[in-house]
């Protein structure tokens, strides 16, 4: 006896255009939207932490510069004098030898001039960065940045 051939059925299947669905879509969206909220903020916690660490370090040089002028004049700058004696010669002042910063005066983080006063309220002078809304006082990364 002879078995017949066998035949072999595929079930049939629709057949599933490739792509994705409009809920698959919105699901991945969903979670993106969900990993956003938790990174964003930590991400730009960053940044503020990063900008007052370069304050901090400005005004670290720049307190470096000036008491390089101080060793060589005798004295520190004037409050109308101000950090650019650092690097243009204030007149009749013979034994500078400057430039005592190798690039100019840098703006703080948050482009804003920082403030040199001298005579200092908190030591020979003053030297600080009001921080990222430009005024005095504050918190947070609104924070003053000073010298003393």
């Amino acid at each position: 006896m002879t078995t017949p051939p066998m035949t072999l059925k595929r079930p049939i299947v629709a057949r599933r255009s490739s792509g994705f669905t409009l809920l698959e879509l919105l699901v991945v969206m969903v979670i993106i939207g969900m990993l956003a909220g938790f990174v964003a903020p930590k991400f730009f916690a960053q940044i503020g932490k990063s900008e007052t660490k370069t304050a901090r370090a400005q005004i670290d040089a720049l307190e470096k510069a000036l008491d390089q002028y101080r060793l060589d004049l005798g004295h520190y700058p004037t409050s109308e004098q101000g950090l650019s004696a650092l690097n243009e010669r204030p007149a009749a002042e013979a034994k500078w030898s400057g430039p005592y910063l190798k690039k100019g005066v840098p703006l703080d983080p948050w482009q804003h001039a920082y403030v040199y006063k001298f005579p200092g309220e908190h030591g020979e002078y003053d030297l600080l960065s009001y921080g990222k809304d430009g005024q005095p006082g504050g918190t947070g990364e609104a924070e003053d940045i000073v010298s003393w």
